[in-house]
Parts: C-alpha cells; sequence; structure tokens
C-alpha cells in the first residue's frame, strides 16, 4: 500500500515517562507551595497540562506558572528514567518495513516530545505536539494518517474525526471496553501485538 501513513500517541502508547513525572510534580509542589499529589497526576496522562494542574486544585491564575515549571524541568528530570513501552519500537519498525511513515501526534510540548524520540534512538517522520483527543484530528488528516494508535478515548476521537483507523491499546488508563466504544476499530494488549495486526491490515487494503 503506496502512502502509508501511521500516527502514533506518545504517553503510555510509545512511552512510559511515569516514573519521573511522580518526582518532577513533587517538585514543583514544593517550588510554589501549592500541595501536588504525583501519583494521582500520572494516574490518566493524555489530557493537556492545564487541564491535569486544574484538577489538582491549582488556582487558575497559577497555572501557567506550574506548566512553565513543569516544561523547564522536564529534559533533566523525566526524560533519563522514560523507557519504551513493550513493542513500541518494532511497531514503528513494520510502518518503516511497510514503506509508510511514522507520526506523532501528542498532547506534549512538541521540544520535550522530540527529545523522547531522540533519547529512545527511533526514526519517526514527524513529531506534533500540543493537541488533544479531536485537536489532533487536522494534524493527522493533513499528514494522510490512515491508522491512529492511542491508548486514550481521546486519541480514538482524534483517529475517527481524521478519517483514520482508531487503533486502541490497553497500556494507559483505558479499558478495552472504554477504547471501543470512543470508537476504536482494534484493541491491543499492547504494540507487541501491533505488528501482526499492521500485516493483517495491509493485506486487507490490497
Amino acid at each position: 500500500m503506496s502512502g502509508l501513513v501511521v500516527g502514533f500517541d506518545l504517553d503510555m502508547t510509545l512511552i512510559d515517562a511515569r516514573a519521573g513525572m511522580v518526582d518532577q510534580i513533587h517538585a514543583i509542589g514544593r517550588k510554589t507551595g501549592i500541595p501536588l499529589d504525583g501519583v494521582e497526576f500520572i494516574a490518566e496522562l493524555g489530557p493537556p497540562l492545564s487541564q491535569k494542574f486544574r484538577e489538582q486544585g491549582v488556582p487558575e491564575d497559577r497555572i501557567a506558572e506550574c506548566i512553565d515549571l513543569f516544561r523547564a524541568d522536564y529534559p533533566e528530570v523525566v526524560i533519563p528514567g522514560t523507557v519504551a513501552m513493550p513493542g513500541a519500537g518494532e511497531a514503528i519498525k513494520a510502518v518503516h518495513a511497510a514503506g509508510g511513515q511514522v507520526v506523532v501526534v501528542t498532547a506534549k510540548h512538541t521540544p520535550n516530545a522530540e527529545l523522547h524520540v531522540k533519547a529512545l534512538g527511533w526514526t519517526i517522520d514527524a513529531v506534533v505536539g500540543g493537541l488533544w483527543a479531536e485537536a489532533k484530528a487536522p494534524e493527522l488528516a493533513r499528514r494522510g494518517a490512515q491508522v491512529f494508535v492511542g491508548d486514550h478515548t481521546g486519541d480514538m476521537v482524534g483517529g475517527l474525526a481524521a478519517g483514520a483507523v482508531p487503533v486502541g491499546v490497553t497500556t494507559g488508563p483505558c479499558s478495552a471496553a472504554e477504547l471501543r466504544a470512543a470508537g476504536a476499530v482494534e484493541v491491543l494488549a499492547d504494540l507487541g501485538e501491533f505488528p501482526t495486526w499492521l500485516s493483517g491490515w495491509l493485506k486487507k487494503q490490497a
């Protein structure tokens, strides 16, 4: 299939950055004097930072301050401890082996998303950050993504809105039932199952 483009979400789809994030959120709490719970913060990754800090009870007029601290310290605190999700590297290679392109579309700040990709040594054709749920759709559509893979119901919504096949992985906060209810055409236990799924899907498109 020529022109194959597969989009992937980042947090809890391709990477697990939770360990460093817990430490970082607690550090921001100490710096600002605002009580923050890092464990609660990482329970659901994907939504924008503004939403996450709002859920933690951060006053509206201090959310920007917390976001700035989060992004400034992120490269030193979070990147080093981040690990690839099971099968992530193989999933990326499977797309390239099929002659396709891999696009990462994430709510994460683009420079930090790019640092993750570089640190893990992956070859990614494009990294686009700052987009969540249906806001991912225009970028996915612009790049011609036929498939979008993510761990959150918001990813399924974004994939559907872009006209891409939404594929869910249950490595994040959402169950298989939740992902299907949000529109997932296929739900995988993790990205280790993706190469086989992709091969079968491509045969059906031929």
